[in-house]
């Protein structure tokens, strides 16, 4: 079997590589990386856009970007010229400034590595070239391709985690990042985050959200609680974040009032009388989106307040066990909803959504009787990813981002991408989960 080739191969040279480092995860996951990458002989920089960024990459290679959003093409391409960059490295491909900066690197025939948040979340991240989520090679490949690459690889596959990972150091890393950003206005003026949202107000809500853990989670366990106790058949509803970039750019709705009222129209008209709907929030919800007034708002309009519940974040894994079947936009935790054989509808683009196992009923006739997914394709499915783009580590706590280092520099210095190494049989051998719980 032969995978369609990537457009950027890194070049054949006696000379370094060259990395250029655009935005990162909140943290200091880029530095880390980039510091490794120089120990194999490589040379490393990094454009920054705001005083988070600078912050975050203390010491040499640092280039600041301060000028107005409209030059910054023309500014990467003489960089890439000037530093003679073989690599392009960036967290998620489209924000503007990246899905610029990948344009003009593969017309220049620069490798692209994009990092983004495990597609098999928490406990992995994602490694890719050329491009995530809908962008990620695993939309060109269906599951005989990936069986057939598997042939030789025999391993044991680890359980769902039942928890979205390291969350007190995402948001602290966030706040952090955030207020730097906050200070250094007068130094980059012209910075404009990717987001709706002002710096300022992206601060705020970070930390609002970091303070109000505590009353969150008693809100969390009360709702699970009288769910679990309820004793009644339920769906379950896996929202994402609004300002999210897999639902924003890969998914059919403007906003996501609109897949909460298609959901409680579907569930109103096909669901049995006796059934529930839970609607389960994003770990990071910060309340930027009306999302509780707008549920409650629509229930009451389809006469189904009794029959509608709202869990604010907390682990996914004890609503999933009890649950008949899910819903979700593309959200990659709907990976879990399969990995226990839940019947599954999603609507946006998402590398996990092939016919085997991910449903195409119209949504009042999957409430009424859902499609079973075929769960032995489902677990070739995870098994090539575990083998391949899934590598064990995070980007927010130390003991991840040791793990992540152990693999991914190597996986980013070899001739082929993931996917392509597994066939050509030149794959590395993976870490074992252990090592990062």
């Amino acid at each position: 079997m032969r995978l369609p080739e990537i457009p950027a191969r890194p070049p054949v040279t006696d000379t370094p590589r060259r990395f250029l480092f655009l935005q990162g995860p909140h943290g200091p996951w880029f530095h880390r990386l980039a510091r490794m990458l120089r120990e194999t002989g490589a040379e490393a920089w990094r454009v920054g856009f705001n005083l988070g960024d600078r912050v975050f990459w203390p010491g040499p290679g640092y280039i600041a970007f301060q000028d107005i959003h409209d030059r910054w093409p023309d500014a990467c391409a003489a960089i890439l010229a000037r530093h003679a960059i073989t690599d392009l490295v960036v967290y998620g491909d489209t924000r503007p400034i990246h899905a610029q900066a990948i344009a003009l690197a593969r017309a220049r025939g620069i490798t692209v590595h994009v990092f983004e948040e495990g597609y098999l979340r928490p406990y992995w991240v994602t490694y890719e070239r050329g491009g995530a989520n809908g962008h990620s090679r695993l939309m060109e490949l269906g599951v005989p391709e990936m069986r057939a690459a598997l042939e030789p690889v025999d391993l044991d596959l680890p359980e769902a985690p039942a928890t979205w990972g390291d969350m007190r150091q995402h948001m602290f890393w966030g706040a952090l990042y955030h207020g730097f950003v906050a200070l250094g206005r007068r130094a980059y003026r012209n910075f404009r985050p990717h987001r709706s949202l002002t710096v300022g107000q992206e601060f705020q809500l970070y930390l609002k959200r970091f303070l109000m853990m505590p009353v969150h989670r008693w809100e969390r366990r009360l709702a699970t609680r009288r769910i679990r106790r309820g004793g009644f058949p339920y769906h379950l509803a896996i929202l994402q974040l609004e300002h999210d970039a897999s639902f924003r750019d890969h998914s059919p709705f403007a906003s996501m009032t609109d897949f909460l009222a298609l959901v409680l129209e579907g569930f109103a008209k096909g669901a049995p009388p006796h059934h529930h709907l839970v609607f389960k929030a994003h770990p990071l919800e910060d309340g930027r989106a009306p999302i509780l007034p707008t549920i409650r708002r629509l229930a009451a309009a389809h006469g189904l307040r009794e029959r509608v519940h709202f869990v604010r974040g907390g682990k996914l894994a004890q609503l999933l066990n009890e649950a008949r079947s899910a819903v979700t936009v593309n959200s990659t935790a709907g990976q879990q909803a399969l990995w226990r054989g839940l019947p599954l509808r999603a609507f946006g683009a998402a590398v996990y959504a092939k016919p085997e196992f991910v449903s195409s009923q119209p949504l009042e006739a999957f409430f009424a009787a859902p499609d079973r997914p075929d769960t032995r394709a489902y677990r070739d499915y995870r098994h090539f990813l575990l083998e391949t783009s899934q590598v064990v580590g995070g980007f927010y706590s130390s003991r991840g981002r040791r793990a992540l280092l152990r693999q991914v520099v190597d996986l980013m210095l070899s001739p082929e991408d993931p996917y392509q190494a597994l066939v050509a049989g030149k794959a590395a051998p993976r870490q074992q989960l252990r090592l990062v719980r």
